[in-house]
């Protein structure tokens, strides 16, 4: 994202927040985080963008490639302008934060506090790690210098601990995977099930809502408004959301559909038109696809990315203009360990290789798996008639259509049997 390991966020506020292409979007305006118990860092979310007509609006911190001195840069893709709204567990940085009295931990003095900084982990994420504080005395004419703390040596900015509500909840679900999240939440009365999908952000919702079973996450996606649902469908993998929508009547579906972005909808609409347990309805449309003139470099540059799961960064598939899926003519895949193998500077054109036997959309899922298991392959390329990538089955697809359908049923109750915060959970 950035070259810098630290950013004040107070140095933020008025930056111009540009798009690849150098085109100004609008300004930042202040940073979103989420605050979590037992003084552990918060984790920030993304920044509140001013753009025309004084909007705000919320961009997720991952989108951000780079924050220079008088910049922020972000990735492509389309933004979501929908008016920024406060979810019940988070904070505005420079609104809710700065200027905020707090106890210093170590000598129980009151402070002030004036600036946040935030740095990455190594999982990508960006916390607040370190205040900057000037004590709420005068010493004669003068303003008592500034000093830095860690989060943690610091009272008075922690979410609460022993009130049982919803952020509290949001604070414990925090640091756990999706599929954890998801455990938790089939333990929960629905009205509270409600009010932790009503706080999470889109992403993480996306991210739990493929880890619900059928029943679960058809409850939550139907209690939430049109706006917002939509909203959620776009932030899933396109093959989870078309086989969310599937489970809903037709009205609702075209109702969603519509309300998505065009681009985001097209591709669910494409998958939707297949089978249950046909190649077309496992695939993902959005695996990764380069073009021949592509080099290793890029390739490794694309599989680091977090957001993709293994069985999709395991390989990359070339094919001819357009890049896009349905692409130009598939040619090959060029998987990971033969990637590392070769120099940054090969092209992956040269190493990529056929796969034995095309998978077509309409391969049945038992013919599906063979071919996984004959190859030892964790993903396999879909084409059509006439040879274009359509997209990819990964090995984990398979095995969510192989398992019987309460198979996330029986791993909660396993979770929830051994799980040493349930009564906190529960509520």
């Amino acid at each position: 994202m950035s070259t810098s390991t630290r950013v004040f966020i107070a140095r933020l506020s008025g930056l111009g927040v540009f798009d690849p292409n150098g085109d100004q979007l609008g300004r930042v305006r202040d940073a979103v985080a989420t605050l979590r118990i037992n003084k552990q860092p918060p984790r920030v979310l993304g920044l509140v963008v001013e753009v025309q007509h004084r909007r705000r609006i919320f961009v997720p911190i991952g989108r951000v490639t780079r924050i220079e001195p008088d910049q922020v840069v972000l990735t492509t893709g389309s933004v979501n302008i929908k008016r920024f709204e406060k979810r019940p567990d988070e904070v505005l940085v420079l609104s809710e934060i700065l200027d905020r009295t707090v106890t210093r931990v170590e000598d129980g003095a009151r402070v002030v506090v004036v600036d946040a900084a935030m740095e990455q982990t190594r999982a990508r994420d960006w916390v607040i790690t370190r205040l900057a504080v000037r004590s709420n005395q005068r010493l004669g004419r003068r303003r008592s210098e500034i000093t830095q703390l860690d989060w943690n040596e610091v009272d008075g900015l922690s979410a609460v601990e022993n009130v049982q509500g919803t952020v509290s909840i949001l604070a414990l679900l925090s640091n756990l995977r999706p599929a954890d999240v998801a455990a938790r939440l089939q333990d929960m009365p629905e009205k509270r099930q409600q009010e932790i999908a009503e706080a999470l952000d889109d992403n993480r919702l996306a991210d739990v809502l493929e880890e619900l079973p059928e029943v679960d996450r058809v409850h939550i996606i139907t209690a939430l408004s049109d706006e917002r649902a939509a909203d959620v469908l776009e932030a899933m993998n396109d093959d989870d959301a078309a086989d969310l929508l599937r489970e809903l009547p037709t009205d609702e579906q075209e109702r969603l559909l519509e309300i998505m972005e065009p681009d985001e909808a097209a591709p669910v609409r494409r998958l939707m038109s297949y089978g249950d347990y046909t190649a077309g309805g496992m695939m993902t449309s959005e695996p990764v696809v380069l073009l021949p003139d592509a080099t290793v470099a890029e390739a490794l540059a694309l599989v680091r990315n977090p957001d993709l799961s293994p069985a999709l960064a395991a390989q990359v598939f070339v094919v001819r203009p357009p890049q896009a899926t349905p692409t130009g003519r598939y040619l090959g895949t060029a998987h990971l360990q033969r990637l590392l193998r070769e120099p940054p500077s090969s092209l992956v054109s040269g190493i990529a290789e056929r796969d034995p036997a095309a998978i077509t959309p309409d391969t049945t899922i038992a013919a599906l798996t063979r071919h996984l298991a004959t190859y030892n392959l964790v993903a396999v390329p879909v084409v059509d008639e006439n040879e274009r990538l359509l997209g990819a089955v990964s090995v984990d697809d398979v095995l969510d259509h192989l398992l019987p359908d309460d198979w996330r049923d029986v791993d909660a109750e396993e979770e929830a049997a051994g799980a040493t915060s349930e009564t906190v959970i529960r509520g």
